[in-house]
């Protein structure tokens, strides 16, 4: 594929209009050929811009990228959740793995607890391939995509980044590495733990009310960071109304990129950047003007707010 070809594919998909089967299928190909030499955690280099959850909310991603600026310029890091929910599951997803391929240094993309064949079944994004494509193939290559995604990253050796949080049954940033990830995500263990888990004001573990993973308090946080040499852990999945949480003396952040999330919630969205310091810069965004949507709003995926 080349440079040239891959453009018009983010042109065209600018315009939120999704590719034909036969090119998914061929870009899903590159990606997972990419995908398949990174690391449990990828290695990143700041500066950097963090994002939280999308849930297909395909015209916010565009202005998220208009206010954090320009690929390649602006390197990206995505914490996952990029489907379900949202009216535009497939465009969103397919765009930002088509930025992935065209500039594979520039962006990373973590995997969340809905890049899964299980969840997607049932929050709208194999509903959604079925209604444009009129089939699940679409829905199956996106899918083995999922399961070549890393499951965090590490930023200059001082800020990990993970889609959940923490587990009860991993001190070190090694036994992450050794996780075999290339599967659908488990009901429970270390690879579901970090994709599900919550910080909470709370002291140790306690059970999580999402039937996954774990709720962790910011004595669990100081351990974990202090074995590993980290100054920050970031992460997303929950909504926050004011863009992004500050914890446990500014030692974890969430970070949240779905403004106005499931078209109704009122709350404002962020992106994080590290500069080459990692001195940390929240830019705050509001969801794109009605104006700048497209498409006549479907019924949104069915109810579910954890």
């Amino acid at each position: 594929m080349t440079h040239a070809e891959l453009d018009a594919w983010i042109e065209q998909l600018k315009r939120c209009e999704y590719l034909n089967e036969i090119e998914v299928k061929s870009l899903c190909e590159q990606a997972r050929e990419l995908l398949v030499e990174e690391s449990n955690i990828q290695t990143v280099s700041a500066p950097v811009t963090i994002a939280g959850d999308i849930h297909g909310q395909f015209y916010d991603l565009l202005e998220l990228l208009n206010k954090g600026g320009p690929l390649p310029d602006v390197q990206y890091l995505f914490m996952g959740d990029f489907v379900d929910r949202g009216f535009n599951s497939v465009e969103t997803f397919l765009l930002l793995l088509t930025l992935k391929v065209r500039y594979p240094h520039r962006v990373t993309l973590i995997r969340g607890n809905h890049e899964s064949r299980q969840i997607t079944q049932v929050y709208g994004f194999y509903d959604e391939c079925m209604r444009k494509y009129g089939n699940a193939n679409v829905w199956r290559y996106c899918t083995e995509v999922f399961d070549y995604l890393a499951l965090g990253a590490l930023i200059d050796g001082s800020a990990f980044c993970v889609h959940g949080g923490l587990s009860p049954s991993i001190n070190a940033l090694d036994q992450i590495r050794a996780i075999d990830r290339k599967q659908e995500v488990p009901h429970d263990g270390a690879m579901c733990d970090l994709l599900w888990s919550d910080p909470d004001d709370i002291k140790g573990w306690a059970v999580s009310p999402r039937g996954a993973g774990y709720v962790f308090g910011g004595d669990i946080v100081a351990q974990f960071n202090h074995f590993n040499g980290l100054q920050l852990i970031a992460r997303a999945h929950q909504l926050v109304m004011e863009g992004y949480k500050n914890m446990f003396n500014e030692t974890l952040v969430t970070v949240w990129s779905a403004p106005n999330y499931c078209y109704r919630c009122g709350n404002v969205a962020a992106i994080l950047t590290l500069d080459d310091k990692l001195q940390r810069t929240f830019n705050v965004f509001n969801a794109a003007p009605q104006d700048a949507r497209g498409t006549t709003m479907k019924r949104p995926a069915p109810e579910y707010f954890l």
